[in-house]
């Protein structure tokens, strides 16, 4: 998936993540490896299937962040792209709390 397809950027952010599949229930841990303010990347070697519906919580720096959300895309060995769904306020503030120090990394100055 191309950046031209996407809403947003999407930075390199390093956190872990715990995924929930909504149909089967069954919980893996994974890390994430970008983030953007409509998704994110996970490394995952065995990968969900592409429309999988998710709940997703990312723990980084004593801060979490929690959303449904879907599978997207799915490489096999690699990792999945996710995009959130149902974002709540709270969570949405700490998602742009990330953002932010993420483009700061990336860029050295804000965006």
């Amino acid at each position: 998936m191309g950046d031209e397809r996407r809403r947003t950027p999407r930075y390199p952010f390093i956190a872990t993540a715990e995924v929930v599949d909504q149909s089967s229930q069954a919980s893996v841990s994974t890390r994430v490896t970008e983030l953007s303010l409509h998704g994110c990347y996970l490394d995952m070697p065995d990968p969900l299937p592409t429309d999988t519906q998710i709940k997703i919580k990312i723990y980084c720096e004593g801060k979490f962040f929690e959303s449904s959300g879907v599978i997207v895309y799915s490489q096999p060995n690699l990792g999945v792209g996710v995009t959130f769904r149902e974002v709540r306020p709270q969570f949405l503030s700490v998602l742009k709390q990330w953002l932010l120090v993420a483009a700061v990394a990336k860029y050295g100055t804000k965006p």
